[in-house]
C-alpha cells in the first residue's frame, strides 16, 4: 500500500503535520488509497543520527520510545515483546538484537530526526560503521552501570574514522547498581575530559525520574508512560551538584572560542543564548561531546534528547562540501547544498524476498523526487524512480521530494548496491564506499538436499547484498564453498535468513585445510606403458628427472628430448599425464606443487603409441619418481596482524606459540600493542572465538596468506592417515 505524503517545502510554520501511524506499504507502489502527512523539510532543518553502542544497551528501546513519543507509531514498541519498530526481522525478534542498520525518522519541534538504528555485538558491529558515516551525529549509549564497554570503544573509533560528532547517552538510569558519578568517570576516563554532562539524572535506579537541563537550569520531571515531561524549577538537594557541573560546561565552551573566552575572563560566566550557540558550535568540532541521562523503557529522558538533538546537533550543511572524485579518479567536490547537481551515497541495501532490493542513501547535493534519473557512475547505467520513501522500520512512507542531507530510500532499483554513488549524469561524483574488515571466520557450506543446489548461490548472494560483511567462494583445491564473517553468529544467523527467507537449508562444518604436497630429494625414473589385446595395442615410453624447486614455483615441465626418441605429437600427453596424477598427489591426495619434470627420453611403437599411451605413462614416471624423491606435505602459513591492550598481549603471544606459530614483532599505537605473527592455518580456524574469550572481546586480528610451509612429521602422519581414511570412505561411497 503506497502512504502519500503532504509536500512542505522548507521549515514547516504555521501547524503541525497530521500524523497517522501508516498501515504497510508496499514500496512497488501497487496500491495507493491512504494518505500519512510528512513535511519535506530543508537542510537546515533535519538531523541524521545514528544509535550506536555496545550489545543491550537499549538502543533499540530508546529508538522505541522516540518514535512513540513523537507520534510516528501509536504504542510503545517492545524488544522483548517482539513489536520494535526497527527490530522487525524474525532474527532479531528471536534472538532479542539488532542484527543490522534499520531506518526510521521522527519529526519533533518542525525539525525532521532520521534515526538509523545500529547493531551493537561483537559479530555485527561492524554494519554500524555505514550508519556513522552518513550521521551528522552518533548517540553513543552507554549502559550507566556498566559504563564504557568494548563495542562502545569500537563504534567511537568508527565515528573517529569518519569524523563524526557525538552525543553520549548514558541509558538505564532505572536499574540497579546505577551511578551517576561512576558512569561519568568511566566516560571521561574512556573518551576524554571533552565528554561533557550537559544534564545530571534526578535520581537513579529506582527513583530515577528525570534529568536537571545544565544550559537552561530547569528539571524536566517525568511521570507515567507518557515521555511527556513537567518542566519546574531544580530540586534543592541537587542545586549545588547542577550549579558545580554547569560551570564545568561554561569553562569548556568558553575555552573553544575566544570570543566567549573573553566574555568569560571578564564577567565570569556565559549567558543561556551564549552557551547555547558555543555549544553548538563545539558539538559541530567534535570540540564538545555531551552526555545525557534516560530510561528507554520507562521513556524518562527521551523528550529531551530528542530536544537536544534539535537544539544541539548539527545539521547536514555544517561539513559545508562532500568529497568524492570524478570516473577519472581527480578530486570532486559537492556543496550540501540543493544548488548543486544531485548527487546520492547508497549506504544500505536490504533484500526482502517479495519487495525485492531497497536502496537506503542520503542526497549528499541537490534533491531527489519521483522525476529524477540518476546515473550510477560506478556502473553506467541510468535508473528510474517509482517512488523516493522513507522507512520507518519496516514500514515506508512515500515522499514528493528529498532534499540536499536528507536519507530516504528506493526499491527496485535496476543494478544498484552497497557502496555505489548516484549522481546527475551531467555532472559525475563518486564518493568513496565504506570498506569492511576482512571476515575472521570461515565454515564450509553444502544443501542438505541436492535440489537446493542451485538455489543456494543465488540466495546466498541476496543475503550478502544486504551484509556485504559477509562473504562467499569456492575453494578451488579442497572444491568447498566457503561462507566468512565476523563471527561465528554472523554466519549462523546468514544461515538462518537462508532458510527462512529462501527456503534453503544448508549444514556448516569446519573448512578443510588445503594441503599440498611436495619432494625434498631427487629421482630419475622411466614411466612405460605396454599392453596388448588384440588388433593394436598401446605403448607409451618416457624417462624423466625430478628436482625440487623453491616454495611458490608451482610446476615446470621441461621437454629436452633429442633425436626423435619420442614424437613431438606425444610430448604434451606425457606432460598432461603429470599434471593429472600430480593434481591428485601421492601422499594424501593433495596436489603436488614446487617441483620440475623434465623429459630427456623414451621410445614409440609406430603403430601401437598414441596421446592416451603415452599420458599413462607419464602418470606412471610421476608415481615413481614421488616413491624416490623424499615427498612431504606442506600446509598454508598466514600473516597474522592482531590488535589488543596491552595487558593482554604477553599471553596472546604466548598462546600463538602453543599454535605453532613464530611471533615477528610487537609494536604500540597508543595503548594498544599490534603483533605480528606467522601461523599455520589450521591453528586459526577457531581463533576468532579465542580471542575474544582471551581479551573479553577487546582484540581484533586479521589473516592473510603468507606461504607455504612444512608439516612437522609427527603431524604429517596424522594428517596422511585422516586423509587416507576419508579417501577410502569417500570411494566406498561413490560405489
Amino acid at each position: 500500500m503506497v502512504v502519500h505524503a503532504h509536500r512542505t517545502v522548507g521549515h514547516p510554520t504555521t501547524t503541525e503535520p497530521i500524523r497517522r501511524r501508516p498501515e504497510t506499504f508496499d514500496p512497488s507502489g501497487a496500491q495507493a488509497n491512504k494518505e500519512y502527512f510528512v513535511n519535506v523539510y530543508e537542510s537546515p532543518f533535519i538531523r541524521n543520527v545514528a544509535f550506536v553502542g555496545h550489545g543491550g544497551t537499549g538502543k533499540t528501546s530508546l529508538v522505541s520510545s522516540a518514535l512513540f513519543i513523537t507520534g510516528a507509531t501509536t504504542r510503545l514498541g517492545s524488544v522483548d515483546d517482539g513489536n520494535a519498530p526497527t527490530d522487525y526481522d524474525d532474527e532479531e525478534i528471536e534472538r532479542r538484537m539488532t542484527i543490522s542498520t534499520k531506518m526510521a525518522f521522527a519529526e519533533w519541534k518542525k525539525h525532521k530526526i532520521n534515526i538509523l538504528d545500529t547493531p551493537g555485538f561483537g559479530n555485527m558491529i561492524q554494519d554500524a560503521r555505514s550508519a556513522v558515516r552518513v550521521a551528522n551525529t552518533a548517540v553513543v549509549v552507554i549502559d550507566c552501570a556498566s559504563g564504557v564497554q568494548v563495542q562502545s570503544e569500537k563504534v567511537w573509533e568508527f565515528a573517529e574514522e569518519f569524523s563524526t560528532p557525538r552525543f553520549i547517552l548514558v541509558n538505564r538510569v532505572d536499574r540497579e547498581r546505577s551511578s551517576f558519578d561512576e558512569s561519568l568517570a568511566s566516560i571521561q576516563n574512556g573518551f576524554g575530559r571533552t565528554a561533557m554532562p550537559i544534564q545530571i539524572p534526578i535520581g537513579t535506579a529506582a527513583d530515577f525520574k528525570g534529568v536537571v537541563d545544565l544550559v537552561r537550569m530547569k528539571a524536566h520531571t517525568y511521570d507515567g508512560d507518557s515521555g511527556n515531561p513537567t518542566e519546574g524549577e531544580i530540586p534543592e538537594e541537587l542545586q549545588a551538584q547542577a550549579g558545580e557541573h554547569r560551570e564545568k560546561l561554561i569553562e569548556l565552551v568558553a575555552e573553544s572560542n575566544d570570543t566567549l573566552m573573553e566574555k568569560f575572563f571578564e564577567e565570569g560566566t556565559l549567558s543561556d543564548d551564549e552557551l547555547i550557540d558555543g555549544l553548538k558550535q563545539q558539538v559541530a568540532k567534535r570540540a564538545i561531546f555531551p552526555v545525557l541521562y534516560a530510561a528507554g523503557l520507562q521513556s524518562i529522558g527521551v523528550a529531551s534528547l530528542l530536544d537536544a538533538i534539535v537544539d544541539f546537533a548539527p545539521d547536514p550543511t555544517h561539513t559545508g562540501v562532500a568529497a568524492g572524485t570524478d570516473a577519472a579518479g581527480s578530486d570532486v567536490e559537492r556543496r550540501i547544498s540543493n544548488d548543486e547537481p544531485f548527487s546520492a551515497f547508497v549506504f544500505k541495501t536490504i533484500s526482502d524476498p517479495f519487495t525485492g532490493r531497497i536502496s537506503l542513501f542520503k542526497v549528499y547535493s541537490g534533491s531527489m523526487s519521483d522525476q529524477t534519473q540518476p546515473y550510477n557512475v560506478k556502473r553506467e547505467s541510468t535508473e528510474r524512480i517509482g517512488h523516493v520513501i522513507l522507512m520507518q522500520g519496516k514500514e515506508a512512507v512515500q515522499v514528493p521530494q528529498l532534499n540536499a542531507g536528507d536519507i530516504g530510500a528506493v526499491a527496485k532499483f535496476k543494478d544498484v548496491h552497497t557502496g555505489d554513488t548516484l549522481t546527475d549524469k551531467a555532472a559525475p561524483i563518486i564518493y568513496p564506499a565504506v570498506e569492511m574488515p576482512a571476515p575472521m571466520i570461515s565454515f564450509a557450506i553444502e544443501p542438505k538436499s541436492r535440489g537446493d543446489e542451485e538455489k543456494i548461490s543465488t540466495a546466498v548472494q541476496k543475503i550478502i547484498e544486504e551484509d556485504p560483511g559477509l562473504h562467499y567462494e569456492r575453494e578451488p583445491q579442497t572444491k568447498e564453498f566457503l561462507l566468512s564473517g565476523q563471527g561465528q553468529m554472523h554466519v549462523e544467523v546468514a544461515v538462518a535468513r537462508l532458510k527462512k527467507r529462501y527456503g534453503v537449508e544448508v549444514n556448516l562444518h569446519q573448512p578443510k585445510v588445503p594441503y599440498r604436497e611436495t619432494i625434498r630429494g631427487k629421482a630419475d625414473v622411466q614411466g612405460r606403458h605396454k599392453k596388448q589385446s588384440g588388433g593394436h595395442g598401446q605403448f607409451g615410453d618416457c624417462k624423466i628427472r625430478v628436482e625440487p624447486l623453491p616454495r611458490g614455483s608451482d610446476f615446470e615441465f621441461v621437454d629436452d628430448i633429442f633425436g626423435g626418441s619420442i614424437p613431438k605429437q606425444y610430448i604434451p600427453a606425457v606432460e598432461k599425464g603429470i599434471q593429472e596424477a600430480r593434481v591428485k598427489g601421492t601422499l594424501a591426495g593433495f596436489p603436488t606443487v614446487d617441483f620440475r619434470v623434465t623429459l630427456y627420453d623414451g621410445s614409440f611403437h609406430a603403430v601401437d603409441s598414441s596421446e592416451m599411451a603415452f599420458k599413462i605413462a607419464g602418470r606412471l614416471a610421476f608415481r615413481k619418481a614421488m616413491e624416490q624423491a623424499k615427498p612431504v606435505l606442506l600446509e598454508p602459513v598466514m600473516n597474522v596482524v592482531i590488535d589488543t591492550p596491552e595487558e593482554y598481549a604477553g599471553d596472546l603471544m604466548g598462546d600463538l606459540n602453543s599454535r605453532r606459530g613464530r611471533v615477528q614483532g610487537m609494536e604500540m599505537k597508543g595503548s594498544t600493542s599490534v603483533i605480528k605473527a606467522q601461523v599455520p592455518l589450521s591453528e586459526m580456524l577457531s581463533y576468532a572465538s579465542d580471542l575474544t574469550s582471551k581479551t573479553g572481546g577487546h582484540g581484533n586480528y586479521t589473516m592473510a596468506f603468507a606461504h607455504y610451509d612444512e608439516v612437522p612429521a609427527q603431524l604429517s602422519d596424522k594428517i596422511i592417515e585422516k586423509a587416507k581414511a576419508e579417501g577410502a570412505g569417500q570411494e566406498e561411497e561413490d560405489e
